[in-house]
């Protein structure tokens, strides 16, 4: 007779939303009370559609990579990327669920974005990373809004924020070439007119969202023999009438670490037919608009995958026995959950504070320093919980043991698919130099300190306050100081802008904030000096030094 043996209890994923109370204290911070009732209902509602719809599709996408099939039988050239049916009922799901219209309707004024991202961060760690295709949908809608003609906002943007299946477009986001990378100023794509229609003619190195409607891309006009020295914006349709690509050859997929049921392609354009968006030569300052919503796309991705992975862990620990304890009671175990749940707490209310912004910007409600607030924490927002997020989801898999690093109980993909958030819509380097960009700006780093001093200063916590006074006094500092060195500490002073953003956001709301029972030792987690900072006040110490 075989003896029954031990059979761990995995942890399970419950409803997202009726199970994460730091989601729900933080949206109550940015939302006024007359939504917090019906919002939370709809939530509750959303979240277990993501358990009973989302979740079963996600596993299949997954488990079934994309495929490219360059001929049929017969040799004929199709170039036919295969995926399974759950993506494109991933994509149904997302019309269907508003995750794009919501930023349009514009239900909630101001505050819809904040209601859509709730939902796109519900939705995310379930999806396969189809919020991919979602963030360049968005950012397409939202390029056509501020740019399009009447008949691109009429044709496309209509399609873009559809809620009807089989209206809705999805959009590609093809910048990237091998001369450029993040520079798209380098682009080898040509753009011609023929008499009737932009021709598009080059090589894409990374294009995501293959499997959509259309794309947006950059390219430089042709005339004769001149070629325009700026780029310009450019939106194509990826297939023709007959399903077939569109005057395109798909070359291959990439084979990438993570993010594995996304399928992306390096493709070759032979003459594709496509529209000018907005003004000749303008495609670099265009295509930031587009940028800005998929970097926010981008931190909500980054913090729901920590969320989830930190739900798994939490779980876990009060189902594992060890040394006679369950690892939730072991102080050593609870201390690094809750780390990370401070962690988790301020990265979260950062982006919602960058999501607010946004939401306020775009309906004309925000104040010239909050649209300032908006430019500077966009790439910070974007680059802090890319980093962060990934760091700790990597202490939750540990925290998780040996069963947290088996490919078949489904841990390893969570921090296989973080790794692309510190790459996707700019590095850590070039959002760091972004940042520097924006400093040099005449008023956005005042118009920063301005907004958080206040709530450094009202904290009364003297170790605070000192650490910020030096940050402020190094900022100033090393805007006097050569190119160069700025360059060099761009991370550093990233890392610290946001770190005292949460500060200032954790102090302003802390009474608000009071029914998440271990929110002292939230502060103290954040209050506690970074290398960032150590490096930074160093390196100031040097300058006052050098120029005694």
């Amino acid at each position: 007779m075989t003896k029954d043996y031990f059979v761990q209890q995995p942890p399970m994923l419950l409803n997202p939303f009726d199970n994460d109370v730091v989601l729900q204290q933080v949206i109550k911070l940015f939302v006024p009370n007359k939504y917090h009732q019906s919002w939370f209902k709809v939530f509750q509602q959303f979240g277990e559609k993501i358990l009973l719809e989302v979740e079963p599709l996600g596993n299949e996408a997954e488990t079934t990579e994309p495929v490219l099939i360059n001929y049929d039988a017969w040799g004929r050239r199709i170039d036919r990327v295969q995926v399974p049916s759950a993506w494109y009922k991933l994509k149904d799901f997302s019309s269907k669920n508003a995750l794009v219209s919501d930023g349009y309707q514009r239900e909630f004024g101001e505050y819809s974005r904040i209601y859509q991202f709730v939902k796109l961060f519900l939705f995310t760690p379930s999806s396969a990373i189809y919020t991919c295709p979602l963030a360049m949908t968005d950012g397409a809608a939202r390029l056509l809004e501020v740019y399009g003609d009447n008949s691109l906002r009429n044709t496309y943007f209509q399609r873009y924020i559809s809620t009807d299946p089989t209206e809705f477009y999805g959009s590609g986001q093809w910048m990237t070439e091998k001369t450029g990378g993040s520079d798209v100023s380098e682009t080898e794509t040509i753009a011609e007119f023929d008499g009737e229609t932009w021709r598009l003619t080059g090589p894409k190195w990374f294009t995501s969202g293959i499997t959509e409607d259309t794309a947006m891309t950059l390219a430089k006009i042709k005339e004769g023999h001149n070629i325009d020295d700026k780029v310009s914006l450019f939106v194509l349709e990826i297939y023709n009438d007959d399903g077939e690509p569109n005057n395109l050859t798909i070359d291959k997929l990439k084979d990438k670490l993570g993010t594995r049921a996304l399928p992306t392609a390096e493709l070759t354009l032979n003459g594709v037919p496509s529209k000018l968006i907005g003004e000749r030569g303008r495609g670099v300052k265009q295509i930031a608009t587009m940028l800005n919503i998929t970097r926010v796309y981008n931190a909500i991705s980054a913090v729901s995958y920590l969320q989830r992975a930190l739900s798994y862990a939490e779980d876990y620990s009060s189902k594992r026995k060890a040394f006679g304890s369950l690892l939730k009671d072991l102080p050593l175990h609870s201390e690094i959950l809750t780390e990370t749940k401070s962690a988790y707490l301020g990265n979260l209310i950062l982006t919602m504070w960058t999501v607010s912004l946004l939401g306020k910007t775009e309906t004309g409600v925000a104040s010239d320093q909050e649209e300032k607030l908006l430019r500077l924490l966009t790439p910070v927002t974007k680059l802090y919980t890319a980093k962060k997020s990934f760091a700790y989801i990597s202490e939750m898999i540990e925290a998780i043991g040996g069963i947290g690093y088996l490919e078949d109980a489904g841990f390893p993909k969570l921090l296989r698919d973080a790794q692309v958030f510190t790459i996707w819509e700019g590095t850590t380097n070039v959002l760091s130099l972004d940042l520097l960009r924006v400093f040099r700006k005449e008023g956005n780093l005042n118009f920063w300190i301005d907004t958080v001093k206040p709530n450094i200063l009202n904290s009364h916590d003297q170790d605070v306050i000192s650490q910020f006074m030096e940050i402020e006094a190094a900022l100033k500092s090393y805007l006097q100081t050569s190119s160069k060195f700025m360059q060099k500490n761009a991370r550093n002073l990233s890392f610290e802008i946001a770190r005292f953003s949460i500060l200032s956001l954790l102090f302003e709301n802390k009474d608000d904030l009071s029914e998440l029972e271990d929110i002292e030792e939230y502060l103290q987690f954040w209050i506690t000096p970074s290398p960032e900072f150590h490096r930074l006040t160093s390196q100031k110490r040097r300058i006052l030094v050098s120029a005694s």
